[in-house]
């Protein structure tokens, strides 16, 4: 595949932006989370991947709504079937279709690691291997934790406070929002100064918030009802589940679904919060170089 950028045109009018970089006959396609946020993170994974002695072309694209592709106008009515799992599971494999891509490995991050999943049973058919990088089965299991890390990193006054703030749907408050920087700064980006920030918001607030909320720490949205663990036994492909030892996701979780998901491998990063890629590249990259290279030579969890 040519290497670069390149626009392309869905089914539906609106236009992505993709992104290939890298060399050679492996091809993985990186899924960014948020959902609404955009593929940064993985800007660099072809060249992590060379510095581990694997060559692999890695095609990352920004999900509509993000960055640098179409936004449609959410206000719209016509444009409500666009905030469903459906339509992003299935705007993947459009992506995948457009792009001429078979047999290739899927990875995603957060919001992108359920939509690995979800891809994985669907669209099966079409994957050499699937990477959950941050992402549980069951959502509960990450609320329960969200709520764990609440109660360690806070007062309980603090804590009351910050209840108080989201009870009244005032996650604009000063206060409020220097205690979700601190906790995006322990169990999201624990590399400082993050080098995903922007001088402005990148996220699409609409996408954001009908799936999530208004933050990391808290889920008012569509995924506070998302549950999957039922599926795992459905997913046939060599499978990574890779988290962060100190991360916003429970790494019990992943222990488990690794052992659920018939063929599959939990790894975790040190010293590494949510965007365990950037926190701590050499480790993750040789967890997902290892991966691939020990798919690719038929000996993964042998």
């Amino acid at each position: 595949m040519k290497t670069g950028k390149k626009i392309i045109t869905l089914d539906n009018g609106y236009h992505l932006w993709t992104n290939t970089q890298g060399e050679g006959d492996i091809h993985l396609l990186a899924l960014h989370g948020g959902p609404g946020g955009n593929h940064e993170y993985w800007e660099d994974a072809a060249q992590q991947l060379k510095k581990q002695g694997l060559n692999v072309q890695v095609t990352m694209y920004d999900q509509l709504g993000s960055w640098y592709s179409d936004s449609p106008d959410f206000s719209d009515p016509k444009n409500k079937y666009i905030l469903s799992y459906k339509y992003f599971l299935d705007e993947i494999d459009e992506v995948r279709d457009k792009l001429g891509l078979d047999n290739f490995y899927l990875i995603g991050q957060s919001w992108g690691g359920l939509m690995v999943q979800e891809y994985a049973v669907k669209y099966g058919q079409h994957l050499k291997g699937a990477i959950i990088s941050s992402m549980v089965d069951d959502i509960d299991d990450y609320t329960d934790h969200l709520n764990q890390i609440r109660e360690k990193e806070f007062s309980a006054d603090e804590l009351a406070f910050m209840k108080d703030c989201e009870a009244k749907n005032d996650y604009d408050n000063d206060r409020y929002q220097k205690d979700v920087d601190k906790l995006n700064k322990g169990y999201i980006d624990r590399r400082q100064p993050s080098k995903l920030d922007h001088l402005i918001s990148t996220t699409n607030t609409d996408i954001y918030n009908a799936f999530q909320g208004d933050n990391e720490f808290v889920i008012t949205g569509k995924l506070a009802d998302w549950h999957f663990t039922d599926q795992l036994k459905n997913i046939k492909v060599p499978t990574l589940v890779t988290f962060g030892e100190h991360e916003s996701m429970p790494i019990p979780t992943g222990k488990r679904m690794a052992e659920m998901i018939p063929n599959a491998k939990f790894v975790s990063t040190p010293n590494a919060g949510h965007h365990h890629m950037v926190d701590n590249p050499d480790v993750y990259y040789d967890h997902l170089a290892t991966f691939i290279r020990e798919v690719e030579n038929g000996t993964f969890n042998k």
